[in-house]
């Protein structure tokens, strides 16, 4: 079993900048790869930026070269970040973290972020 927890959220005006962070405790070695999305209101969560254990990582169109997933140190699948730079009032929305570990995927309670104009 795999616990996560976000952090880093906040309020930030537009063209602002973001760190958000993702912890895990638990058998965390059995992590193949975590991810972000985002659930803005109104609208489906979506898969926004994901990193493997070969460390490639993946962006949705909409924060390629805004957002950039990273992890602390090669060998530990977490803890995981995505800095999150020119941030738009559409960024607004809930953000979670995702671990999968072999069949299973464990959230995080998730964290918001609130992009002002």
């Amino acid at each position: 079993h795999v616990a996560l927890a976000e952090s880093g959220g906040g309020l930030v005006q537009a063209g602002g900048s973001l760190r958000l962070s993702c912890a895990a405790s638990g058998t965390i070695f059995h992590i193949t790869s975590v991810a972000w999305y985002r659930e803005a209101p109104g609208k489906q969560r979506e898969l926004i930026a994901s990193i493997n254990s070969e460390e490639i990582t993946n962006y949705v169109d909409s924060v390629t070269g805004r957002f950039t997933i990273s992890r602390d140190a090669a060998g530990s699948p977490v803890p995981v970040y995505l800095q999150k730079d020119s941030l738009k009032p559409e960024d607004t929305a809930v953000y979670y973290c995702a671990a999968r570990t072999g069949r299973s995927v464990y959230w995080g309670p998730g964290t918001q972020v609130t992009v002002s104009s």
